[in-house]
């Protein structure tokens, strides 16, 4: 019965993060005034279905219930809403309580990607994230350990223009 009631809550806690579109934060900012960047989150699954030539096929649906072990893809849609150019673009998005992040399934177009394992104070590349094991020893972080996701854009966003970036983690 405990272990039940634990993968309920794990459950409950996931579709909470997810809402009904996503309301998990995420973070952007930009180097111009406020407000030239509209977010729009998404949580999805995979599921193989059968298309009408009879052939199976992989498709994307909305993470509605989410039992352990099941990977969640993250998409966060952005779009320069204004008539200026904005600069500096970075976007950061939280892994979600009670899941852990895909090793190597953060990607954005022409954003450079970093991680952090304290709770979004710092960001680094992979081959440089420390953390220190039960002995106190430092040793390279695993993908389960990322705590947040960062993209910084390369470009400018010109107005009208948009994209999107992506990460999975799997619930635990």
């Amino acid at each position: 019965m405990e272990v039940r009631k634990m993968e309920m809550k794990k459950i409950l806690i996931v579709a909470l993060c997810l809402g009904l579109g996503l309301s998990m934060p995420v973070i952007v900012s930009a180097q111009e005034k406020e407000g030239h960047i509209d977010l729009r989150s998404v949580a999805e699954m995979e599921q193989e279905v059968v298309n009408e030539k009879g052939e199976a096929e992989v498709v994307r649906v909305p993470a509605q219930k989410v039992l352990p072990g099941a990977e969640v893809i993250f998409t966060t849609f952005y779009e320069n809403t204004s008539g200026e150019k904005a600069d500096n673009v970075v976007i950061t998005n939280p892994v979600p309580e009670h899941m852990n992040y895909t090793g190597g399934s953060a990607a954005g177009a022409g954003a450079a990607i970093t991680f952090s394992v304290d709770g979004g104070n710092n960001y680094d590349t992979p081959e440089n994230l420390k953390v220190k094991d039960t002995d106190g020893k430092e040793r390279i972080a695993e993908p389960s350990e990322y705590t947040h996701i960062r993209w910084v854009l390369s470009r400018s966003i010109q107005p009208g223009e948009g994209g999107e970036v992506v990460f999975r983690a799997i619930l635990q």
